[in-house]
């Protein structure tokens, strides 16, 4: 299974046996260039394990914020993900929500987090100030790096923005008018909070078509045509690696 580079193995009796990356170890691709992960480059898609972590970090990350009463809301591929296929687009590596930045000194985790302190929570998710600038990031653990970043916007004039901008297409400012209400969103097996007109939301973030029309985080490195058309063409899912 290690020579062939299989993660999950669907046994007979339906069950998995897991191959993959788990909380002890570190996650199964490196340092991501570029907005594309080695996998990408490899002709594959993310590795299952990776998946089911990055799951399991959403859901955990979710719930404490709503218990913390932190608004929160699907942002950038993930709500694209959720809207599109209620689930984690299967070559995503990370997930994206947004919080209202006045709502960080709610939740004990993202003060600390904000006050400069990581912190381990006691289930284990490592919480920290990302370092490329201001906003969050949760680890499936301190060893494995498969995270949720938070990143903390802010009403000004009507207006949602924040203070670090990583050039990706989609990282644009927006209405609040999407956020007034949120709606839950199927999502990774849980219900979890996004924009109300989420269609129009993900188009003003990534343009008409957004959510028909799939494509790798960068075409200029590696287009989905490479690996045979969108959803259901040339690669599998989950089971690639």
């Amino acid at each position: 299974m290690a020579e062939l580079g299989v993660k999950r193995e669907a046994l007979a009796d339906g069950a998995d046996r897991w191959y993959g990356c788990t909380k002890t170890t570190p996650r199964c691709f490196g340092t991501v260039h570029a907005r594309t992960p080695q996998y990408l480059l490899a002709g594959r898609w993310t590795p299952p394990c990776c998946l089911r972590a990055l799951r399991e970090t959403a859901r955990h990350v979710v719930a404490v914020l709503e218990g913390s009463g932190v608004r929160y809301w699907l942002e950038g591929g993930t709500l694209l993900g959720a809207v599109r296929l209620g689930d984690i687009i299967p070559w995503d590596y990370d997930v994206d929500l947004g919080i209202y930045r006045e709502d960080v000194g709610k939740c004990r985790w993202l003060a600390a987090a904000a006050a400069g302190t990581p912190v381990e929570d006691p289930e284990g998710f490592y919480w920290e100030k990302a370092p490329e600038g201001e906003f969050y990031r949760v680890h499936f653990s301190r060893a494995n790096r498969l995270h949720v970043d938070l990143w903390p916007f802010y009403a000004r004039g009507g207006t949602m923005t924040k203070d670090t901008w990583l050039g990706h297409p989609q990282d644009v400012e927006f209405p609040e008018r999407f956020l007034r209400p949120r709606e839950p969103l199927r999502f990774g097996g849980f219900t979890a909070m996004g924009p109300n007109s989420p269609r129009s939301f993900l188009e003003l973030k990534f343009g008409a078509g957004a959510v028909e029309n799939p494509e790798y985080p960068n075409p200029a490195v590696r287009r989905m045509r490479e690996d045979g058309g969108p959803l259901g063409g040339g690669m599998g899912g989950e089971g690639v690696i």
